[in-house]
């Protein structure tokens, strides 16, 4: 729903905190990557997103995008305002967005960013067929 790449497509294995990648043009040029860490559980903690601000730090990304089924505690969202603001020519985003899953249903994406670049990946081919057109009712 937010558009991220699956960590090495989807295969199942440690993944070192990475769940995907949302990429984007900052500059509208060059292309730069966010760590996607998704969290399923009812128990969340600050040092869960600490953890992803350490991943995000190693992997050379420039952001980092929490997702969790239930809301953030506020040791959460304090964490990740800790980790700064990525600063563009076309905006200035948090660093470390933490977003609940009720918040991907809402009219507006609820992750803020620069331009996503979808274009590196390859899209899945429009089948044809003969009947395409044609309604069975």
């Amino acid at each position: 729903m937010i558009e991220a790449q699956p960590y090495k497509g989807g295969k199942k294995g440690g993944d070192g905190g990475v769940d995907g990648y949302l990429y984007f043009k900052p500059d509208g040029k060059r292309t730069e990557k966010a760590i996607v860490s998704v969290k399923g559980g009812q128990i969340l903690t600050p040092a869960m997103v600490k953890d992803l601000i350490v991943t995000v730090d190693q992997e050379g990304a420039e952001m980092g995008v929490f997702l969790t089924l239930e809301p953030p505690t506020r040791g959460m969202v304090a964490q990740a305002a800790a980790a700064g603001l990525y600063k563009t020519e076309y905006g200035t985003f948090p660093k470390i967005q933490i977003v609940a899953v009720d918040q991907l249903f809402a009219p507006v994406n609820p992750v803020k960013m620069p331009w996503q670049d979808t274009s590196a990946f390859k899209k899945a081919k429009l089948e044809k067929t003969e009947k395409q057109d044609e309604f069975d009712l």
